[in-house]
């Protein structure tokens, strides 16, 4: 009796649902099952693999017993010791080219060698000693580990990773700017410079010329989130506010908030203080939570100050972004009054996008002690940035007093303490020996560890004179130590002026330097006022001068 449709119908369905029952129990199993099983069906398949075998084969003399089953080649020599590493590598080799059918993504690939490239300056496995000042990760200052403050040497650790990543996604999903690539943060170069300098323990210097990008905010909130993570973990106290970005205005506090909302997934609280919102409204924000990261405008922050709605005190992290928009909006005073609230930040950055007097008088007071200079320009405005250049008029046979009277009275304005570094130029080595011997008739002492060093007390602080020409400048390696630099002779190529200033004063902002300039050299008048109103500096009248005298010649 033939079936009926409905008959046929039940029946296919119970034969699929035998087969969906089969895979279930089949993925349930665990992966040492799974092979097991999968080895069963080849072998009642008659597919068994190589290393699965009944691949019996006669004994050789070559292998009287047969372990090599018959191959060939196979008594090798051992390798060295000096081979061992290739041999291992090479064999690991031959052993991914079983999966060579699959494809790869280029694209994955060259993401990797890029990552690679960025953090991998420092060799694995090796105990580093990474020195910071007490408050950014606690007393003691001192970390002895095996990676990285901020993750390991190939990259950054994964909980900086993921507060990349989460700003990321955020960014693409909301349309905010346009990325290329989904790794476009994780493979900034600026983080990964900045990255570096925060490990140094020292304040920072930004002058590129502009006020902080969403790539920028991005790093220095993720390795600020990345701190205090690290400060839980070992059992720390985290002082709330960790972090303060101090922005010019309003529409820019809303932006950096945008950027920091992401974290707040991962338990980083940020609120933002400006103008426009309600004071009350604010104050009751900050009594309902305590948040890690503070985006301010100095006028507000500082009217929160002194109605104790907020301390900042224990702050760690500050951040000024724009000196030029504060000082156009008269900020400055109060930035300042904040910084002196401040004095206990572990770590200070600075974004310098104007390199004029008033910028650079700024940064001085906010900036006193050693920093890292970080910059992906290579202008000389922003590579000689917070380095004064002042040019004396002199005749050639006044160069060596007037090199000496400039020294006097560089010395005499520096009242710090701290140790400062000079160095002296001259045209040859003869001229050279002839300002020591000068040097040394008006005071300074010569030292005993070099014959081209010379040390001087001076004001009750040490000064040290470094005496040398225009010939061995060049090969110095510590010309970023040097913060006042005097050149007697100016050199005969403007390139050999701008080596000088984009080289000295590398950990300072309050690097001068001091060139004598005469008749002789008025053919270089053109190209070194070009340099002083690039940078932003006082150009004397004299220089105007020559340069017009040489115009008028040449026409």
């Amino acid at each position: 009796m033939p079936k009926g449709d409905d008959a046929l119908r039940r029946k296919k369905k119970k034969l699929v649902r035998k087969k969906m029952r089969a895979d279930t129990c089949t993925s349930n199993v665990s992966s040492r099952i799974a092979g097991i099983i999968a080895s069963k069906q080849r072998r009642k398949a008659g597919k068994r693999r190589k290393c699965e075998g009944m691949c019996f084969s006669l004994p050789s003399p070559d292998d009287p017993f047969n372990d090599n089953n018959g191959l060939k080649n196979f008594n090798k020599p051992a390798p060295s010791e000096t081979e061992a590493g290739a041999s291992v590598t090479q064999k690991g080799d031959a052993s991914r080219k079983v999966f060579s059918s699959r494809q790869r993504d280029p694209q994955k690939d060259k993401s990797k060698n890029v990552l690679t490239s960025l953090f991998g300056k420092y060799e694995r496995n090796t105990v580093q000693k990474v020195e910071t000042k007490d408050g950014m990760l606690g007393k003691g200052g001192v970390i002895r580990t095996q990676r990285r403050l901020h993750g390991s040497s190939d990259g950054p650790s994964k909980f900086l990773t993921a507060c990349l990543k989460s700003i990321q996604n955020t960014l693409l999903d909301k349309s905010l700017s346009d990325r290329k690539s989904e790794n476009s943060l994780l493979l900034n170069q600026w983080g990964a410079e900045f990255l570096t300098c925060s490990l140094l323990g020292t304040d920072i210097l930004e002058t590129t010329g502009g006020c902080s990008s969403e790539e920028q905010i991005a790093w220095m909130v993720s390795i600020a989130a990345d701190i205090i993570a690290i400060k839980e973990k070992e059992g720390l106290s985290v002082p709330n506010p960790f972090l303060l970005i101090l922005v010019p205005s309003k529409e820019k506090a809303i932006q950096v908030r945008l950027l920091c909302k992401p974290l707040k997934a991962l338990g980083i609280h940020t609120v933002s203080l400006h103008t426009g919102a309600s004071l009350d409204h604010q104050i009751d924000g900050l009594k309902c939570c305590e948040p890690e990261f503070i985006i301010s405008t100095p006028e507000r922050l500082l009217e929160l100050v002194s109605l104790k709605a907020i301390d900042i005190s224990g702050l760690s992290f500050l951040v000024v972004d724009g000196l030029k928009s504060f000082a156009i909006s008269g900020l400055l005073d109060n930035v300042n009054s904040i910084r002196q609230a401040t004095l206990g930040a572990s770590l200070t950055v600075v974004f310098c996008d104007s390199f004029g007097p008033l910028s650079t008088s700024a940064v001085q007071s906010l900036l006193g002690g050693p920093i890292s200079r970080l910059s992906l320009s290579d202008s000389i405005a922003s590579q000689s940035a917070c380095i004064s250049q002042c040019v004396h008029m002199c005749t050639p046979e006044e160069k060596p007093s007037k090199g000496i009277h400039v020294l006097n009275q560089e010395c005499g304005k520096r009242t710090s303490s701290d140790h400062h570094k000079v160095l002296f130029v001259e045209e040859i080595s003869s001229k050279a020996r002839s300002s020591a011997a000068a040097l040394i008739a008006e005071g300074y002492a010569m030292s005993n560890d070099t014959s081209d060093c010379l040390e001087v007390a001076y004001c009750k602080e040490t000064t040290t004179v470094t005496v040398t020409d225009l010939e061995h400048v060049h090969n110095r390696t510590d010309m970023g130590e040097f913060e006042i630099v005097v050149v007697i002779n100016f050199p005969p190529e403007i390139d050999d002026y701008v080596e000088i200033l984009t080289r000295m004063a590398r950990q300072s902002v309050n690097g001068v330097l001091h060139c004598c300039f005469c008749q002789e050299d008025a053919s270089l008048a053109g190209p070194l006022i070009d340099i002083l109103e690039q940078c932003e500096q006082n150009v004397p009248e004299f220089l105007r001068s020559y340069h017009n005298s040489v115009s008028m010649s040449e026409h």
